[in-house]
């Protein structure tokens, strides 16, 4: 089959991969759409050493189930950590962080760039008849927005500051701001600002934004500079979220952590069916960020693409029927 694969922060382009054949109680998926994330990029610059087909955010067809042959036909979006489930932390519910996990597109288990990809039957979601594929492929960053509010309480009297308005900022906006909380996101670029804007969300610049004021900031850029900001601006006793990789370490003033008592919070990854019902309400539209869809191979112009300053969402259309 066709696929981008990985391999010594190389991205390529092949017609010879093979076609993954289902394990017990996997299912094969053929591929009808995959989204290029900030995960992906930091790959191909060593974030982590991973040789194989990229990408974890896909929507997908069952074309084989042998275990469950009446679920063939089903498009379906995949939750991308594959759990041992009996090690410690699994038996803890805490399965996306499985000791033994492979994780789809990162950790030993080719990814959705590809024609086809296999997951665990548990792991793949029906996608609602209402949610164009167009819509759904934005089901796992979705997740990951919403997770945020899994692990704290927003409230409507906080103020929020989110620093990022890309791809994953956009979301993570968009989902805060049903919460009815004092939200700003800090927005550099004009179609970035225009997005906000259509949703009714309030952007900043970052020179405009005053210090040490808001309740909840959300790093969303993955940078040390915009960690370096949200040290700045958090208040005291306030909390810092941050939601995007670092591929290098950043400086961290612990004086001021300590003293200020701020609250650090590590959040990844999050259940699909509560984003699968926001985008089945049309409450969530993150099909406005979309800038562009690329066929396979023509993989590399889409993450050279994706690279652009002010970029939001590039496609992958890896099966044209």
């Amino acid at each position: 089959m066709r696929a981008l694969w990985l391999a010594n922060q190389q991205l390529t382009y092949r017609k010879d991969v093979s076609i993954p054949v289902p394990q017990p109680h996997e299912a094969l998926v053929k591929v009808l759409l995959a989204g290029i994330c900030a995960t992906d990029i930091q790959l191909t610059k060593g974030y982590y050493p991973y040789t194989g087909v990229l990408g974890h955010e896909f929507v997908g067809q069952i074309m084989q189930a042998p275990d469950a042959p009446e679920r063939i036909g089903e498009r379906v979006v995949g939750e991308i950590n594959i759990a041992c489930g009996h090690c410690q932390l699994c038996t803890k519910g805490l399965s996306t962080h499985c000791e033994n996990r492979s994780v789809l597109g990162i950790i030993n288990k080719n990814g959705a760039f590809a024609e086809y990809l296999t997951l665990p039957l548990k792991n793949l979601i029906a996608v609602p008849d209402t949610v164009s594929n167009e819509v759904a492929i934005f089901t796992e960053p979705l997740a990951a927005a919403l997770q945020i509010q899994q692990q704290l309480t927003i409230q409507a009297t906080d103020r929020v500051l989110i620093i990022g308005a890309g791809r994953l900022g956009q979301l993570i906006a968009q989902t805060i701001v049903l919460t009815g909380c004092d939200l700003k996101v800090v927005a550099r670029y004009p179609k970035q600002q225009q997005c906000l804007e259509m949703r009714g969300i309030h952007w900043i610049l970052e020179r405009n934004i005053a210090g040490h004021r808001f309740d909840i900031v959300i790093e969303a850029t993955g940078s040390e500079n915009g960690f370096l900001l949200a040290q700045q601006t958090v208040r005291p006793r306030g909390t810092i979220v941050l939601k995007s990789t670092f591929k290098n370490n950043v400086s961290l003033d612990l004086s001021r952590i300590i003293v200020s008592e701020v609250t650090v919070i590590g959040s990844r990854c999050g259940d699909f069916r509560p984003a699968l019902r926001l985008l089945a309400a049309k409450l969530i539209d993150p099909s406005l960020l979309i800038d562009k869809q690329y066929p396979l191979e023509q993989g590399e112009s889409a993450f050279e693409a994706v690279v652009r300053s002010g970029s939001l969402k590039i496609l992958l259309i890896p099966n044209l029927v």
